[in-house]
């Protein structure tokens, strides 16, 4: 069991580190709303049009997904995530090479397909870790590990974005291309990483028919 466990070490390293991920391309949006507005001279509302696409993702992927995870298990998923999630940042990075209305919304679109990774990886990498922990105390200790990075990279994204831009006012998408390229970085790793590894699976279950009951959705 043990070295079972050392085996999956990288991957665990992998799955804490997309932990983080979350965290940080989802709080990252926050201080972009801010370049957006001054960069393209909009009002608050359309800054935050990033994070509207961001959130709006999980409420379009959260039934697909949890879809994907049930036929495909961990591994097929937690590699789509990091894909999905690698051609939503690449996006944005496009975005900051371009002016005007269309880097607008090339930037829009990029958040939005990071966001169907966000809400993929949020599906996945608890589950996934626990098993690749070997499930039980050790298993519920490492998604806590998970938990406290995730914390930690929403903080460091915000003093990270601070260093890089250090005048808001004056910032452009490029200016934060270091932080899109630490994303990209992360990604890649990550799914090289996660293909190599065998990941114990759970018994695919098939969905059992609709029975009708006695209480209605209210």
């Amino acid at each position: 069991m043990t070295q079972k466990q050392n085996s999956n070490v990288p991957a665990i390293i992998v799955c804490i580190l997309l932990f983080g991920m979350i965290s940080f391309v989802t709080n990252l949006a926050s201080p972009m709303g801010d370049i957006l507005k001054n960069q393209f001279h909009v009002a608050n509302e359309m800054g935050t049009r990033g994070v509207l696409c961001n959130f709006i993702a999980y409420a379009v992927m959260g039934i697909p997904a949890g879809n994907l995870l049930q036929k495909k298990g961990y591994k097929f998923t937690a590699l789509t995530a990091v894909a999905v999630g690698f051609i939503g940042v690449a996006i944005q990075f496009v975005a900051g090479k371009l002016t005007g209305n269309t880097a607008f919304g090339i930037y829009l679109l990029g958040a939005f397909v990071a966001g169907f990774s966000m809400c993929m990886l949020n599906i996945v990498v608890n589950p996934m870790l626990n098993k690749l922990g070997g499930g039980g105390n050790r298993g519920n200790q490492l998604v806590q590990v998970g938990g406290s990075f995730n914390s930690l990279m929403g903080t460091a994204v915000i003093f990270l974005t601070g260093v890089f831009v250090p005048n808001i006012v004056k910032a452009q998408i490029s200016d934060v291309f270091p932080l899109m390229g630490i994303a990209l970085a992360i990604f890649a790793v990550a799914f090289v990483v996660i293909l190599l590894t065998k990941i114990p699976e759970n018994p695919v279950v098939e969905a059992k028919a609709a029975e009708k009951s006695q209480y209605g959705p209210m």
